[in-house]
């Protein structure tokens, strides 16, 4: 049993099909965190560049009188 336990681990280590998730999991966190923290920097300011925008075009599109 405590060889087959050490076979078991020597596979484990030999193993980089672990380390490559790990890796892609660490990576997606960072990029999850990028997003969080852009978005609550610049949500503010992008959601009045938005309605600046919209205005603008509403004044584009309504005939003059």
């Amino acid at each position: 049993m405590l060889i087959r336990f050490k076979n078991l681990l020597a596979r484990f280590r030999r193993d980089e099909d672990g380390l490559a998730l790990t890796e892609y999991v660490v990576l997606l966190g960072l990029l999850t965190a990028a997003v969080v923290v852009a978005v609550n920097l610049f949500g503010a300011n992008l959601a009045g560049i938005w309605s600046d925008w919209a205005s603008w075009i509403s004044t584009l599109s309504t005939p003059a009188s």
